[in-house]
């Protein structure tokens, strides 16, 4: 994949969408969440035409503060998941990421100011001004390993009414890893959109 991958989402669509590019404008994702689920249930297309299936992303718990969400490709076969960490998460947002099988996290990621995402939240329940909100505060969250070396970051871009995000790798990776870590950010940016 060629990094950095640009990641962008509709802000005022009634199904949450996100589209995934790498650095040369190939499209690698796109992201469909099905509405009225109690369950996440997301699928990864390789393209907007969705005629190509490439993954699944499916939770373990009804609407939960701390479900773990599955990936499997188009066979079924697991790929790796990723879980809030409850409480924890309520300040600063923190996920854990666990290869196919595995229960020791893999990754841990973390927001890197959560005050970002607390002012970009806030000025951007302000009607009318709130519409420039994505040109002021830019939250990131850091993606590292469990000795605390980072790999990836992923990066708030100034946008007018879209979410709009870099992501970038720091470290050299497997590819089943990159993978692992692309769907994790795409659920942390499902999860955390209303929240900046």
């Amino acid at each position: 994949m060629n990094y950095p991958l640009q990641i962008r989402f509709k802000i005022l669509a009634f199904a949450p969408q996100i589209y995934v590019e790498d650095s040369q404008g190939k499209t690698l994702y796109y992201v469909k969440q099905k509405l009225f689920k109690l369950k996440e249930d997301i699928q990864v297309f390789s393209n907007a035409n969705q005629n190509q299936k490439i993954a699944r992303i499916r939770a373990n718990q009804i609407i939960d503060w701390s479900a773990r969400y599955f990936f499997t490709d188009n066979q079924g076969q697991e790929i790796g998941s990723v879980g809030r960490q409850g409480m924890k998460s309520l300040w600063r947002a923190r996920y854990d990421i666990f290869h196919s099988g595995d229960k020791n996290a893999a990754f841990k990621i973390q927001e890197e100011n959560p005050f970002a995402k607390i002012m970009d939240g806030l000025f951007g329940s302000i009607p009318i001004l709130g519409l420039l909100s994505g040109y002021l505060f830019h939250p990131s969250y850091l993606a590292s390993r469990p000795d605390g070396s980072l790999v990836m970051r992923l990066r708030k871009q100034p946008a007018f009414l879209e979410g709009k995000f870099s992501l970038e790798k720091l470290a050299d990776l497997e590819f089943d890893e990159e993978v692992n870590l692309n769907f994790s950010f795409m659920m942390l940016l499902l999860l955390e959109r209303a929240r900046g």
